[in-house]
C-alpha cells in the first residue's frame, strides 16, 4: 500500500514539475521588457538596415504581404497609412517588413516593393526584403499583418494584432480597438502599454 502510495505522489509530482516547465517560456520566445532582437536586411534600395542603428528612437516593425486580403483591408482604406504618418509625426521608425519566399504569394523584389508603397501612398520609414524569412522567423512573426513596438532603449514593448476585430472587412476598423496605435502612442508617451500581447490575425506569412 505505501508503495502505491508513493507511486502515485511521486507521478503527481513529476506531472507537477511537467506542467511547470511547460509554463517556462522557450529560450528564443519573445518577452515584453526584454530586448527585441537585433537583425541586419537589406531595404528595398538596397541599403543594408540594421535593428540597432535605431537605439533612441521608438520602433514599429509592420510584417506586409501586398495580396493578403487582411493587408489590403488597411492599406485600401487608408488605416495603414494614416498609423505610419501618424508614427512619422512622433518620430517613429516605421519598418516594413516582407518576409514571403520567392515564388510564394506577396513576395517582391525591391524596385516592386518601392512601386507599392508609391500606388498605395505608404509611408514607412523604409520597406525591408526578408526573402529567407530570418527576419521573421526571429520575431515569431506568424501572419500580415503582424505588428510589434520596440522603445527607445531596444525593449520589446508591444506584440500582436493592429486592432481588434479579425475580419478583412474595411467596415470594421472604426469599430475596433486600435491595438497599435495605442501601443505605439503610449511607448512614444514612456506610458505602460494597455495590451503588451494581442493575438495577431490575417494571412500566414508564407516562408
Amino acid at each position: 500500500m505505501r508503495s502505491l502510495k508513493f507511486g502515485r505522489l511521486a507521478a503527481f509530482a513529476l506531472s507537477a514539475l511537467f506542467l511547470a516547465g511547460a509554463a517556462v517560456p522557450a529560450a528564443d520566445e519573445l518577452q515584453i521588457g526584454q530586448p527585441a532582437p537585433d537583425f541586419s536586411t537589406v531595404d528595398s534600395q538596397g541599403q543594408m538596415r540594421h535593428l540597432a542603428d535605431y537605439r533612441g528612437k521608438v520602433v514599429v516593425l509592420e510584417w506586409t504581404n501586398a495580396d493578403c486580403p487582411f493587408t489590403r483591408k488597411h492599406y485600401a482604406s487608408g488605416n495603414m497609412q494614416g498609423l505610419q504618418s501618424l508614427a512619422r509625426e512622433h518620430g517613429v521608425v516605421w519598418l516594413s517588413v516582407i518576409s514571403s519566399a520567392p515564388g510564394k504569394q506577396g513576395y517582391v523584389d525591391g524596385p516592386a516593393a518601392d512601386q507599392l508603397s508609391k500606388t498605395r501612398h505608404a509611408v514607412p520609414s523604409a520597406v525591408l526584403l526578408d526573402p529567407s524569412g530570418s527576419v521573421g522567423r526571429l520575431y515569431h512573426a506568424k501572419t500580415t499583418p503582424h505588428m510589434y513596438v520596440i522603445d527607445a532603449q531596444g525593449e520589446l514593448r508591444y506584440m500582436g494584432g493592429i486592432d481588434s476585430i479579425a475580419t478583412p472587412d474595411v467596415a470594421d476598423i472604426p469599430k475596433a480597438e486600435p491595438y497599435l496605435k495605442e501601443a505605439m502612442l503610449a511607448v512614444v508617451d514612456n506610458q505602460p502599454v494597455a495590451h503588451p500581447v494581442t493575438r495577431p490575425y490575417g494571412c500566414g506569412v508564407k516562408y
